[in-house]
């Protein structure tokens, strides 16, 4: 039952990940696909560059509410299931593994081509549903880099590679009795997250080292 439980959790989250909030916003607002314009990348930073804070505003909500709904519908399915693993003592586990294919459908959407975002969002949203302290430490930290460099690009980076490091803190400074595999476990999951954000970061990275970057602007561009 317990492969089953994981199973439905990862195929629910993916197809919750491939509703992209950008492209669905921008289409019944702008009547346009987001990904003809700027970057053409499907997420809230090319969103609001191209048409404003108001879409922005919806797709920051639709990342964040699937992200945390990903969470929550695979801890009722291993609850549903009777596998024996709690909501209360499979938080982490279970919620790593809906937000690695939260984040595989927002990259790959089923719906879209499987062309979608970068999955930031998804994935700092996940953690909210895990565990809150991490949220918070990670998006403290993005914004201390956005602010200092105002690149997005440089946050979402810096926080990925921190998440396994303050997953595992947080984990252990309140593991309750849990043996120290299963902490390793859930940061292998946090790593892997992080790294596939990273790694979805790549042409980003290369603009950053090249100077090329754009930097983070409240105003929309003009083309859209």
């Amino acid at each position: 039952m317990l492969i089953l439980a994981i199973f439905l959790s990862a195929v629910v989250s993916y197809l919750l990940g491939s509703f992209n909030s950008s492209i669905l916003v921008v289409r019944l607002w702008k009547h346009k696909d987001i990904r003809d314009y700027g970057s053409h990348n499907a997420g809230l930073t090319n969103t609001l560059r191209c048409f404003g804070k108001g879409p922005a505003a919806l797709t920051l909500l639709g990342d964040l509410g699937k992200g945390i709904v990903a969470v929550l519908l695979s801890r009722e399915i291993c609850v549903l299931l009777g596998t024996g693993l709690t909501a209360q003592n499979d938080v982490h586990f279970i919620g790593y593994i809906a937000g690695i294919f939260a984040i595989l459908g927002h990259v790959f959407p089923i719906f879209y081509h499987f062309k979608g975002g970068k999955g930031v969002l998804v994935g700092v949203s996940v953690f909210l549903g895990i565990d809150w302290k991490v949220f918070l430490c990670l998006i403290a930290i993005f914004i201390v880099v956005l602010a200092i460099s105002r690149y997005v690009s440089l946050g979402s980076i810096i926080a990925a590679a921190c998440c396994p490091v303050i997953t595992f803190l947080f984990q252990y400074l309140q593991q309750d009795g849990l043996p120290m595999w299963y902490l390793w476990l859930n940061t292998g999951l946090a790593a892997l997250m992080a790294a596939w954000v990273i790694w979805m970061h790549r042409t980003n990275i290369q603009r950053l080292k090249a100077g090329n970057e754009n930097k983070f602007s409240f105003h929309k561009s003009s083309h859209s």
